[in-house]
């Protein structure tokens, strides 16, 4: 369990900006001070000699050092005091030409005592969550929206919830099985999948959500890259690699021989590496029946979890509503 590495690389350049245009901003503020302020200049440069002052003071021997220090320190403090003092009569804040950090905590090191600042693991939370594909439905979707009052079967959807939850997602680690959520449009089936994404996306796992249709696209492409560009990016890696694949609407894509090798390719490759894949579709068993062949028939009803949504489309009720 690990953040993905690009993720990883971009967070840490983010901050290194972070940390240089916070220098750049002080720099500027200075030089405003001194323009205003020149007596600043020569403060700064006696505060800038208080660390060769201190190594001087030390290499004179043990007697009387503790005095010497304190001596050192009482003029660095009048200094300081002074400066502040300066800063203040010609309008500016005390604090003026202080660095400004966004975290206070680890100032904007996104580590503190060699631990993962709580800004830091948001930042890699976010990165997560925009590789994932599911940005923009995490905002407004979690568990704690889900609404169980549009489900027919709404015992067994109050058990799913609950399973994800409270198995599903703590169990990840030690290995989970294939989900099919399968039913009708408008019937959450979007709703629970990026659930799951986010509860585990916060714990550091890779998830990759997209539709049938993108990533059968997304192999398609691969088949016509440049074989001799060695940056030229593998795109279906991601959907053989994540920690959890999620596929929405399958059986929606245009299904072909490629498609079906592609996605018998997908489930083989992951279940071989133990990692598990949430499916969602509108197709009903007759339809999987007779949209696919025996070997992907085989594994999606063997090596799959179904777990069905029966009820109304709760966004053809919610419209109706505001009618």
């Amino acid at each position: 369990m690990s953040f993905l590495r690009k993720n990883v690389i971009a967070v840490h350049d983010d901050f290194e900006n972070r940390r240089r245009l916070n220098e750049s901003e002080r720099s500027v503020r200075l030089m405003t001070a001194y323009d205003k302020i020149p007596e600043l200049i020569s403060i700064d440069a006696q505060l800038s000699k208080t660390g060769s002052e201190i190594m001087a003071v030390a290499m004179q021997g043990k007697d009387g050092l503790n005095e010497r220090l304190n001596q050192v320190k009482e003029k660095n403090l009048a200094l300081q005091e002074k400066r502040c003092a300066l800063l203040v009569a010609n309008g500016f804040p005390s604090n003026y030409t202080d660095i400004v950090y966004r975290c206070e905590l680890c100032c904007d090191y996104g580590f503190v005592d060699g631990k993962m600042c709580k800004c830091y693991r948001s930042a890699l939370i976010e990165k997560q969550i925009e590789s994932s594909g599911i940005g923009n439905l995490i905002k407004t979707q979690s568990f704690d929206t889900f609404n169980l009052d549009f489900y027919e079967n709404k015992d067994e959807m109050k058990e799913l919830v609950n399973y994800l939850k409270n198995h599903y997602i703590p169990s990840f680690e030690g290995g989970v099985p294939n989900l099919l959520f399968a039913g009708g449009t408008g019937l959450g089936k979007t709703h629970l999948t990026t659930s799951v994404a986010r509860a585990l996306i916060e714990k550091g796992y890779n998830v990759v959500y997209e539709t049938a249709q993108n990533i059968f696209s997304d192999f398609d492409k691969d088949r016509f890259r440049d074989r001799f560009d060695e940056n030229a990016e593998i795109l279906g890696d991601k959907y053989l690699e994540a920690d959890l694949l999620i596929i929405d609407d399958l059986g929606v894509e245009m299904v072909s021989g490629f498609t079906k090798a592609c996605l018998y390719n997908i489930i083989n490759t992951r279940t071989n590496k133990n990692l598990p894949i949430i499916a969602s579709t509108n197709l009903t068993g007759a339809e999987i029946e007779r949209l696919y062949d025996q070997r992907i028939k085989s594994r999606l009803f063997g090596d799959f979890s179904i777990k069905r949504f029966v009820g109304q489309d709760a966004r053809t009720t919610a419209k109706k509503g505001r009618k």
